[in-house]
């Protein structure tokens, strides 16, 4: 174990890196970046307070069975001195929208690393980002990032190779750039890459910094407290970058994920503030979206919007993580029970009512009677099937795009660059750069407002759903435990059947899987069609042994599967232990709030029985007093400490 000493703030501040990895990383660990992280470390107890409060509003809600709702417009937004009804009116100082932030009309997204691959294999997921053609890449350090070993840390490194175009960058650039071509020609018949040099300032770099909800793996604080990833993530990308970023005339750019209240935006505004002032540059230099993945925030979109002030420039609406969401501030209705997953598109119920109130907060002015971008949401497909398979998804995804497009987007996300070209016609037949300012209905906050966003609607409640969500579900833990947090998924029953499509999937794709299948059990959830299979009849309520049953056959898919599939030598060491968590999460009648917190605790552990004690470990701490254990257990603390 290394200690890292500097002075920060005037005063002796001390971080704890695991291992050696203080000299293994010291790229990454500069000496300018770990000054600036042990100053930033101050805000640690203050994440940590706001994540108690979070669960805390969580268990109230279940007490009282209660719903969220809106802010009272006379209140203070903790962290700023503005009044809500302030941030409502647009009584705020906005954020200007830069130069290449300006047309955004397709993002993509996925992390810069892959698991257990040397420097010059893992940086070629860049070159793939970067020659795409994508208006900007949103490169992750979240949901599509895998934490297995460094896999944070070789994300970070890959991200300061390519920004800064080391040789060994340049060269893999220059073979992806021969191998997309390649398959352009025959999938469009044509190059998608003249001049792969000049192709790589095209696209702007974004990067998502992990949420408030997740500590670091890797560095604890003086008192032995796991440091927040948050600011671990902003410090070491902004550090190591920012030089590299404003020589070349590019925004430091990031997305904010799972952000829930108001008060966490502005932490994330003090944070980004202080390290603004750490690197003497001007405030509001660093731009943010923020991406509304949670229920709460919607209820107080121009609050957040306000409190990240001249760093905001844009929402994202997606889909996965809103739709987890939901099920998760419902959890204590036992008559919010969701369909199965296919049926949750953008246009259903409570989803729409939330992608309207993301565009009406974006196009209302602040003070200055600046605009901000509203992102849509997440185009999963992969073109790679029959045929016919991939015809027919690819007419719905160009669908999907229209169809934001036309509501008011001023740009769409998409999860592989070979969507790229297939989808940004939609908006260069448009022709705009952007949507900002279009006239919507002002925002309102009326009863009838807050239950539009918990609007249930008809849909199918099947065994083919059931089947679908578990045997994706157990696929992803398996992917989560083997580091591919973005993973190319598809029910079992489909490996063989080219006109279904993989679908990328992230760490919200597992999680809402789980959430619906444990509303299903908890909530006396009835299937409304005939399954000839199972012998099922509509009516039948889905309960414990119906869900066992289904799992051992889901699972057993999986122990038979081709390798392409199913990895062969994760079939006795991490799907055991996703079995293992899918099982827990889904029966037990406490729901715990994040199917993730399950998988850290067991990353780089292959041992079952390991598994069990650990997950057995968290249940009771859960149960007892709300903690959530969020350190690596890997990495001991002489503080023993579990942050909440």
């Amino acid at each position: 174990m290394n200690t890292i000493q500097r002075e920060a703030t005037g005063s002796l501040a001390q971080l704890i890196i695991r291992d050696d990895l203080a000299s293994s990383y010291s790229d990454i660990y500069t000496p300018e970046a770990m000054n600036v992280l042990a100053s930033l470390a101050r805000f640690n107890g203050e994440q940590k307070r706001l994540m108690k409060k979070r669960i805390d509003r969580r268990l109230a809600r279940i007490e009282n069975k209660q719903r969220i709702s809106f802010l009272d417009p006379n209140e203070r937004i903790a962290g700023t001195n503005l009044s809500v009804q302030e941030a409502r009116d647009g009584k705020f100082e906005g954020g200007t929208i830069p130069h290449d932030l300006q047309r955004q009309w397709i993002q993509g997204t996925g992390p810069a690393a892959r698991p257990e691959a040397a420097t010059a294999t893992s940086i070629r997921n860049v070159a793939y980002a970067l020659l795409s053609g994508a208006d900007g890449w949103m490169f992750d350090g979240e949901d599509a990032l895998g934490q297995i070993t460094t896999m944070s840390l070789e994300n970070q490194r890959n991200l300061k190779l390519a920004i800064a175009k080391d040789a060994i960058f340049m060269d893999a650039a220059e073979r992806v750039a021969r191998e997309m071509n390649t398959w352009a020609e025959d999938f469009f018949g044509r190059e998608i890459i003249s001049d792969w040099r000049k192709q790589l300032d095209f696209t702007t770099k974004i990067f998502r910094a992990r949420g408030l909800h997740l500590d670091d793996r890797h560095i604890r604080d003086q008192n032995g407290v796991a440091l927040a990833a948050s600011i671990v993530d902003i410090t070491l990308y902004v550090v190591n970058n920012y030089r590299s970023l404003q020589q070349s005339s590019a925004s430091i750019a990031l997305y904010l994920p799972k952000i829930q209240t108001a008060e966490e935006a502005a932490l994330w505004d003090s944070m980004i503030s202080a390290l603004e002032q750490e690197l003497d540059l001007a405030a509001g230099t660093i731009k943010v979206y923020v991406l509304i993945e949670q229920l709460e925030a919607t209820f107080q979109l121009m609050e957040i919007r306000a409190a990240l002030g001249v760093h905001f420039v844009g929402f994202n609406t997606g889909r996965w993580d809103y739709i987890n969401s939901v099920a998760d501030a419902m959890v204590w209705d036992n008559d919010f029970i969701n369909p199965n997953i296919e049926a949750i598109t953008m246009t259903y119920g409570y989803m729409r009512n939330y992608e309207d109130r993301v565009r009406r907060a974006v196009n209302t002015p602040d003070l200055n009677g600046n605009f901000a971008l509203w992102q849509g949401g997440m185009e999963p497909n992969i073109p790679v099937g029959s045929r016919q398979g991939v015809d027919s998804s690819m007419e719905k995804a160009v669908a999907g795009a229209r169809r934001e497009q036309k509501e008011g987007a001023s740009g769409k996300w998409v999860a592989h660059w070979k969507m790229v070209h297939i989808v940004r016609p939609v908006w260069e037949d448009a022709g705009e750069e952007n949507q900002l300012g279009r006239s919507f209905a002002p925002l309102t906050y009326s009863q009838q407002d807050a239950d539009g966003l918990v609007l249930l609607e008809d849909g199918p409640t099947s065994i083919r759903g059931a089947r679908n969500l578990l045997s994706v579900g157990l696929q992803y833990g398996n992917a989560f435990g083997r580091g591919f947090q973005a993973a190319a998924l598809k029910p079992a029953d489909f490996f063989d059947d080219d006109d279904i499509l993989y679908l990328m999937e992230d760490m919200a794709t597992g999680e809402i899987r789980l959430s619906i299948l444990w509303e299903w059990i908890h909530k006396g959830a009835k299937l409304n069609e005939d399954d000839p299979e199972t012998e099922v009849k509509a009516g039948q309520q889905f309960g414990d042994a119906l869900f066992r049953r289904l799992l051992q056959e889901e699972y057993d898919k999986l122990l038979a599967a081709k390798d392409k599939d199913v990895h062969d030598d994760s079939k006795t060491t991490s799907l055991p232990i996703a079995r293992e968590i899918v099982a827990t999460y889904v029966l037990d009648g406490c729901k715990f709030p994040w199917y993730i917190d399950l998988l850290n605790i067991n990353l780089n552990n292959d041992d079952l029985q390991q598994a069990k004690e650990r997950i057995e470990r968290y249940a009771r701490a859960f149960k007892e007093n709300g903690t959530r254990i969020t350190e690596n257990l890997d990495f001991p603390s002489t503080a023993s400490h579990r942050s909440e």
